[in-house]
């Protein structure tokens, strides 16, 4: 079986080619996995994309990444690329908010491209992951002043997962056929913010969206990811983050949690 990531040299993607080859479950060769970066095999570049998935059995989608618009446009291209190729099983990296009436600028991305995979004849595994508690505790720390962080959740919670444990399932998936729908991928609990602000020393408080914004922008943060954070703390507050699932431990064979 031969087998495409995209964004090979990123932390997700290459961790799911150390895993499919790390694999005891089926043998994968390095020869067997074919690593797409934006030089070889650009977004941009059908051609280019359909030369690159030539005889490729699986394709593992990790997302581009960027302004939404932009995102759209390439993902289009890697999907229509993959169906001229004829991949047989496309495995397919979305988010647990991919609700085309969500405030999250890249739930519709998530929620576009879906829709685009499901339409386009092409076998399928969707992987809807949780925020990535890397990701997460990131911006926490970012926004952190005084040791208090101020965050606008509206008393709502998040489900963070590890970019480990989704990339693991990824390859997961990559190894098994085509399931043909979405596997919600995230932690065992839905975290306050004063949880995740406790489990990374800060105190918390919410705060006006307003300030929150201001605070990334005074940080130095660019418009488009001011943006992109607001509208993802907007789905947050509706509730659309805190969903759990025992999905992660079932795809890697792990006890079954107590959800």
């Amino acid at each position: 079986m031969k087998i495409a990531i995209t964004g090979s040299t990123g932390r997700v993607g290459g961790r799911v080619a150390q895993r499919l080859l790390e694999s005891s479950t089926e043998s994968v060769a390095e020869s067997q996995i074919v690593r797409l970066t934006r030089r070889d095999a650009p977004y941009e570049d059908v051609s280019a994309l359909r030369a690159a998935l030539k005889g490729v059995d699986t394709l593992v989608f990790v997302s581009s990444d960027g302004e939404a618009a932009r995102m759209i446009a390439h993902h289009q291209n890697v999907l229509q690329a993959a169906a001229d190729a004829g991949v047989g099983h496309v495995v397919l990296l979305s988010g647990l908010d991919s609700a085309l009436d969500s405030p999250f600028c890249y739930a519709y991305t998530n929620g576009f491209t879906e829709q685009m995979l499901r339409g386009s004849g092409l076998g399928y595994s969707i992987a809807r992951a949780g925020l990535f508690a890397e990701f997460f505790g990131g911006l926490v720390r970012q926004v952190a002043a005084d040791g208090t962080v101020r965050l606008p959740t509206g008393g709502c919670s998040v489900s963070l997962v590890a970019r480990d444990d989704v990339a693991d399932c990824l390859a997961a998936l990559a190894l098994a056929g085509p399931t043909n729908r979405h596997h919600d991928l995230t932690g065992e609990q839905s975290l306050s913010g004063a949880d995740v602000a406790a489990a990374a020393g800060y105190a918390f408080e919410e705060c006006p969206e307003a300030e929150f914004a201001a605070s990334l922008t005074l940080g130095g943060e660019e418009p488009w990811w001011v943006y992109a954070y607001t509208s993802m703390f907007a789905a947050i507050r509706q509730n659309r983050w805190s969903a759990v699932s025992d999905e992660v431990n079932r795809l890697l064979g792990r006890p079954a949690a107590r959800i």
